[in-house]
């Protein structure tokens, strides 16, 4: 990583804008990942009905690879399918109706899968303007972000084979603490902001855990930047609005997600990434957290999620 490419990461605004990626992407090559790279493959995408989601399909689709679509609703996703077919003519693209935050629905979804998978990649996210609750009991965004995830990753181990498996996370996860005391976010004043910060915290925090105990499966969780989303505009209007200048494309906040997913060089497993490299998972010392921390919220996860230790 060069001296500027650090600075850009470290003062936030240009390294997570479109500016940051416009420079960083100078120095990628053309052919990586390469063209057809993910022919005959299947991958698996959450949350796949707009925004990051929708880019991350198009791209992988573009690449050859057959995409499954997992969205909450099936019907809701037509206009969004159709796009993706005529951005990518000839490609294939599967629906899947999946609630990631319902861990029942997790399973009985998990259950109609038989073929092999490439990759998993855990996209789907919500930011609830007040605490609520999945239908298991467990507050949204770590159902949606963390237990789910965790859930469905299990389930599907054996299809993944040797394939990888890419959490997207968020830079806002960089504020926080790991919240070992209170991971259902039961104490204090709620914020949606605050929450859906928190539980990108866990899956950074949970990412070497995770790739220890799928090995050799590849694992990662990336950071897409700022990026022009249904989802941004609707959870921080204000925010969009001031920084629309600056704001990357959902192809460019994609990138990292469909590189780590289909280049052809081999990576470290375990790591945090944006802009095709690995990044700190900490820059201020209030956040830093113990083995012994993540090791806690491994396990309260796992139980949440209905997984054995």
């Amino acid at each position: 990583m060069s001296t500027l490419d650090t600075l850009l990461d470290r003062t936030v605004i240009p390294g997570y804008s479109k500016l940051g990626y416009l420079f960083r992407s100078r120095g990628w090559p053309d052919n990586d990942p390469e063209r057809g790279a993910l022919q005959g493959k299947t991958v698996v995408v959450t949350g796949a009905r707009s925004g990051l989601g929708k880019a991350t399909a198009s791209g992988l689709a573009g690449l050859g690879a057959t995409v499954r679509l997992v969205v909450r609703d099936a019907a809701k996703a037509a206009d969004a399918v159709a796009d993706l077919r005529g951005e990518v003519p000839g490609a294939t693209f599967v629906v899947d109706e999946c609630d990631i935050s319902d861990l029942d629905a997790v399973r009985r979804y998990a259950g109609r899968l038989t073929e092999p998978i490439h990759a998993l990649i855990h996209n789907a996210g919500v930011m609830p303007p007040k605490r609520t609750e999945s239908p298991q009991g467990h507050e949204l965004t770590l159902a949606t972000h963390v237990l789910g995830p965790l859930l469905l990753t299990e389930l599907l181990k054996p299809l993944l084979l040797n394939g990888r498996v890419i959490l997207v996370a968020s830079g806002g996860m960089y504020t926080q603490q790991l919240p070992t005391d209170d991971p259902e976010y039961r104490n204090g004043t709620y914020r949606g902001a605050t929450a859906y910060a928190r539980s990108k915290r866990i899956q950074v925090a949970l990412t070497p855990l995770l790739a220890t105990h799928l090995a050799p499966t590849f694992v990662a969780t990336m950071h897409p930047g700022w990026s022009t989303t249904p989802g941004l505009t609707s959870s921080l209007p204000l925010f969009t609005k001031l920084t629309s200048p600056l704001l990357r494309t959902p192809a460019e906040g994609a990138d990292t997600t469909i590189w780590l997913t289909a280049t052809t060089h081999a990576l470290p497993t375990g790591h945090f990434w944006h802009d095709r490299d690995i990044r700190p998972t900490h820059y201020l010392t209030r956040t830093q957290d113990t083995e012994a921390d993540r090791l806690k919220m491994w396990s309260y996860c796992r139980t949440a999620a209905g997984l054995s230790d």
